[in-house]
């Protein structure tokens, strides 16, 4: 995966978007453009200056208004940006149509290259997990942290509840669901969407549930909204099948950075089960697992996220401080591991 791009690579004034997008009190939208690719990106100004980035990439069907309370949550700790990715939210497609993860994957970095905002605390969610899994692996240089939330990483065998999303990857099975569903309007499908990615979807209020039903409905009227979908399953899909150094689990022993993994008792997507082997896997792994949480715990329980991301930070700057005062001979060397992981 290349790491080097061409000088024009740039990132320009905001652009008001085409469509009608939400932005919620006190973020900003604006348009990252960089030759055949345009992403539109989320950010919430810090509350203080000098605080270290963030970045933040979004799942299947996502866009970055999926951080939005998390990004809130942290505005004191970090300058947080969300992206929304090719063919997602408000961003078009890429201009070489590839939605593989790998393809995710230099488009995060090609951004964060371009804006020469590394190394970040970068946070991912489901397919967002598994992108933000290879960036740590291929370019260390780029990552501070790393948290997951429900990563979507290989399982043998996927949970019943999975299968019908996976299934968007095979072809023709989009045009037949989209045939089967002519019927159903934005709030049938947004109400589908929330009973299969959120633990307990009565406790999403009524103003949200209306927000998300204005964003189906203007998605479902973009011409590229289902081939994004569609070409993005496929691609998650076909990362499950790679082996060797290409592998998704092969890359996270990979991992330098320390990571935060985040899983939903009640996921239907990503089984809770997957929780011990990732732990193991991440060499400086934390793990918090939310019982009640579904697949996208950072919108349902965005505080007890927040709570694990300020712990995974405070630990970075403790030892950060240590190596320091090491450095300068403040402290002696001896006996001291360097280790520092909390594994739960």
């Amino acid at each position: 995966m290349s790491s080097t791009e061409p000088p024009e690579a740039r990132i320009v004034a905001a652009v008001p978007p085409a469509r009608s997008v939400r932005v919620g009190a006190g973020e900003k939208l604006r348009t990252a453009a960089l030759p055949g690719l345009t992403m539109t990106v989320r950010s919430r100004p810090p509350s203080a200056s000098g605080l270290p980035p963030a970045l933040f990439v979004h799942g299947l069907g996502g866009s970055s208004q999926n951080w939005s309370a998390l990004m809130e949550l942290l505005a004191d700790r970090v300058d947080g940006e969300a992206l929304d990715l090719p063919g997602f939210g408000d961003s078009p497609p890429p201009d070489d149509g590839n939605y593989s993860i790998t393809g995710h994957a230099r488009a995060v970095i090609r951004y964060l290259d371009a804006r020469d905002r590394g190394p970040v605390h970068l946070v991912g969610n489901s397919m967002g997990g598994a992108i933000a899994t290879r960036v740590a692996a291929v370019r260390p240089d780029l990552v501070r942290t790393l948290t997951l939330v429900s990563p979507a990483l290989p399982e043998l065998r996927p949970q019943r509840t999975a299968v019908p999303t996976g299934l968007l990857a095979v072809p023709g099975v989009t045009r037949l669901f989209t045939r089967l569903t002519r019927d159903w309007d934005a709030e049938r499908r947004t109400r589908e969407v929330m009973l299969l990615t959120f633990g307990d979807p009565s406790l999403v209020t009524r103003e949200a549930f209306a927000h998300a039903v204005e964003e189906f409905e203007r998605r479902l009227g973009l011409p590229y909204f289902w081939d994004a979908l569609t070409r993005s399953a496929r691609g998650v899909v076909d990362s499950y099948t790679l082996g060797g150094q290409h592998s998704l689990w092969r890359q996270a022993e990979r991992v330098l950075a320390p990571t935060l993994l985040v899983y939903g008792g009640r996921d239907q997507l990503v089984s809770v089960r997957m929780a011990d082997r990732a732990n193991a896997t991440f060499r400086d792994s934390r793990l918090l697992t939310l019982l009640d949480a579904g697949h996208v715990a950072m919108m349902e329980y965005p505080e007890a996220v927040a709570r694990g991301m300020r712990e995974l930070l405070d630990d970075v700057d403790q030892r950060d401080d240590r190596d320091s005062r090491e450095a300068r001979g403040a402290v002696p060397v001896s006996g001291a591991d360097g280790s520092g992981a909390a594994r739960g």
